[in-house]
């Protein structure tokens, strides 16, 4: 007699990556979620590729007999907003399959089936482990981040496709650009490890992709002068856009009002703090089967 999963509601964080200088590194899980329940059924369905794409890879990594099944989402995270949405809704279903076929696979291995899906790994890891994450290959280092850290969103009511944000950028980079670059990421990662956040200041300056992504966020850059200018510690745009990311200690009302007034752009406003969990498993249910 064995107990067998029939249903589970996974609860997945929000991220904001790249941090400025940390381009397909650095990440933070947010305070903003989506959840997917997934369940078996008897009949097949016919998924969105986002879906189907990943429940295949799961299928095939874990050597599994495949099952049908069904899911919903509840999606609070803004899409291609530059939130990790599709890394959030790929590790639901994968952590949502891996309950349902008796845990196969750990978190790690699950974190790097959805950064293979994703192409990048900077999402899938702060949503997956929470907290301030670095990403090295395979290896990940998480950090956690304390809640008197705010981060203040201001989200555009447009879309930015992260495919069409990677193809502007250059093949090549000066090595001035390029030095700077890693120094401003170690300083962030020295920060967060040592929880001294006004450490950060100056250290959100990137020369790899934010000054060619101007081009599809037009505002950015008086964005983050007005962010600071109304005491944020720092700004950057999240992901490939078009939220633009300010962090701050206090004041996030603020700041957030001075982005804001900057942008001139339809957009709405989100003030969190980051998530030190990653992925949460809940409301699992299981019948009890003879064998």
């Amino acid at each position: 007699m064995a107990s067998l999963i029939q249903r589970v509601t996974v609860r997945i964080p929000a991220s904001t990556s790249n941090l400025g200088p940390g381009f397909d590194c650095l990440g933070v899980a947010l305070r903003i979620y989506n959840a997917m329940t997934v369940w078996r059924t008897t009949k097949r369905e016919v998924w969105a590729p986002i879906v189907s794409t990943a429940a295949d890879l799961f299928f095939k990594e874990t050597k599994r007999q495949c099952f049908s099944f069904s899911c919903s989402a509840i999606e609070k995270i803004p899409r291609s907003r530059g939130l990790g949405s599709s890394a959030t809704i790929r590790l639901g279903i994968l952590h949502g399959l891996n309950e349902l076929a008796g845990k196969p696979l750990d978190r790690l291995s699950i974190f790097q089936l959805c950064a293979e899906l994703e192409e990048h790994p900077d999402n899938a890891a702060p949503s997956s482990f929470g907290g301030f994450t670095v990403v090295r290959g395979e290896n990940v280092q998480c950090l956690e981040v304390a809640p008197r850290l705010k981060f203040v969103l201001l989200i555009p009511n447009f879309e930015v496709r992260t495919s069409e944000a990677r193809k502007i950028l250059p093949a090549k980079i000066s090595r001035a650009s390029a030095v700077e670059n890693v120094g401003n990421a170690c300083a962030l990662t020295a920060a967060f490890a040592s929880r001294d956040y006004e450490s950060l200041r100056c250290a959100f300056v990137d020369r790899l992709h934010q000054p060619f992504r101007k081009k599809l966020i037009p505002f950015l850059s008086r964005v983050i002068t007005a962010a600071e200018k109304a005491g944020a510690i720092g700004a950057f745009l999240s992901g490939s856009g078009s939220t633009i990311c300010a962090i701050t200690l206090r004041d996030p009302k603020k700041i957030a009002a001075a982005m804001q007034r900057a942008a001139k752009s339809k957009s709405q406003i989100a003030i969190t703090t980051a998530d030190n969990h990653g992925v949460q498993i809940r409301n699992l249910q299981s019948v009890i089967r003879n064998f």
